[in-house]
């Protein structure tokens, strides 16, 4: 089959991800641009990065609790809009919920961190770069300069702190945005900071040359297939029970007669 759907202009370090996971997904998501539903889970990731953003976007001295704090109920009006509420079916409870938990959330970020203290070179900062022929994009939470003079990237997370020996994919998208960073700014960021702020941990790891070289062959060769498989008008699908346990796309994959392992 051919797809009327033109192939994307870019790939992203999500959507990498979605393409190494299971090819299918990217069709899915990419190319057929079927809408994925919001969860909580995601809708509430938004809703804690809008206030994170709204808080270092403001001049330093000003970038205290109350000012944190402040940016809830602005964050209710832009994050929680009708769709998203109804795809979550948020209800007075879940609502409440929502707001306790990002209150525990921003009360434990600033015992991580003093944001008064930080020197942001960018916030929510997209950065696209075309490396040989595999065209990359991606926005990255905070790139900061270090007491040092380093850049560092720094990406907020709202989930559960994952199991330390699968760093590999813990600071896979992470090691992306460094290699956007080297070619886009001239310059590698030197360390990759993961800000786990539901649980109050940071996890930290240097930028290394080989990683970061792996991870741009990779996207290479991802996009080279990517186009491959575009051209042949089919992504093949890959089920697996960890790829396809929280996947979006499970039912239609059953109803397409794709063989997905059972929950």
């Amino acid at each position: 089959m051919a797809f009327d759907q033109p192939l994307p202009a870019s790939l992203s370090p999500s959507r990498l991800a979605d393409f190494q996971a299971c090819p299918r997904r990217y069709q899915y998501a990419s190319v057929e641009r079927i809408p994925q539903p919001a969860s909580y889970a995601t809708a509430k990731g938004r809703f804690v990065h809008f206030i994170f953003e709204q808080l270092m976007s403001l001049e330093a001295p000003l970038r205290t609790l109350d000012a944190a704090r402040s940016f809830v109920a602005p964050a209710l009006e832009a994050i929680l809009t009708p769709q998203v509420r109804e795809e979550i079916a948020m209800d007075d409870a879940l609502e409440a919920r929502l707001l306790a938990e990002t209150a525990v959330i921003i009360d434990r970020y600033f015992t991580m961190e003093d944001p008064r203290l930080v020197v942001t070179e960018g916030i929510e900062e997209r950065v696209g770069v075309t490396i040989g022929d595999t065209p990359l994009i991606g926005i990255i939470d905070r790139l900061d300069r270090d007491e040092d003079g380093s850049l560092v990237i720094v990406d907020y997370k709202t989930g559960s702190l994952p199991n330390r020996n699968y760093d590999s994919q813990t600071f896979a998208n992470a090691e992306l945005y460094a290699v956007l960073c080297e070619e886009k700014l001239g310059e590698r960021p030197s360390r990759i900071r993961l800000l786990y702020v539901s649980q109050g941990e940071t996890l930290e790891r240097p930028v290394n040359d080989v990683v970061v070289k792996a991870r741009a062959a990779a996207a290479a060769a991802a996009w080279t297939r990517i186009r491959q498989y575009y051209d042949q008008g089919s992504f093949p699908e890959t089920p697996s029970k960890n790829a396809c346990r929280f996947c979006s796309f499970r039912d239609l994959c059953l109803a397409r007669g794709v063989p997905v392992p059972p929950r």
